[in-house]
């Protein structure tokens, strides 16, 4: 259950702000957080939201078990353009694309990360 959106048209500083926003979250929450969003990236990040839940339904599972599994927002590209300064000079302008990739994980798979993420806790309580 992944998905990957390459040389999206975006910084990844920018986009990280939305995939920090539904990390962890189930699919309803992060729908209905997406589309509260006033960012860019929110429309694309839903894309590929829809895509990684259309990819688990390939595999026979329902959307109501599912949550962000992880999401990782990398950098791609650059786009390198010069831009016209004072005295005849030209400025180097750098226009950078982000690499996104999303893995879905089921509600099983999240209660198991959560007790041992607390048996962690209390190991380095001790």
């Amino acid at each position: 259950m992944k998905a990957l959106l390459k040389n999206y048209k975006q910084s990844p500083r920018k986009v990280r702000l939305v995939a920090d926003l539904i990390r962890g979250k189930s699919v309803a929450g992060a729908r209905s957080a997406l589309s509260y969003l006033p960012k860019k990236s929110t429309p694309a990040i839903g894309k590929l939201l829809d895509s990684a839940v259309a990819n688990a339904r390939g595999k026979g599972l329902s959307p109501e078990n599912l949550f962000v599994k992880t999401i990782t927002v990398n950098k791609g590209a650059m786009l390198r353009r010069s831009r016209p300064f004072a005295r005849g000079r030209a400025g180097a302008i750098r226009k950078t694309m982000s690499i996104i990739a999303l893995e879905l994980g089921t509600q099983s798979q999240m209660q198991k990360s959560k007790v041992k993420n607390q048996n962690d806790g209390e190991k380095s309580k001790k």
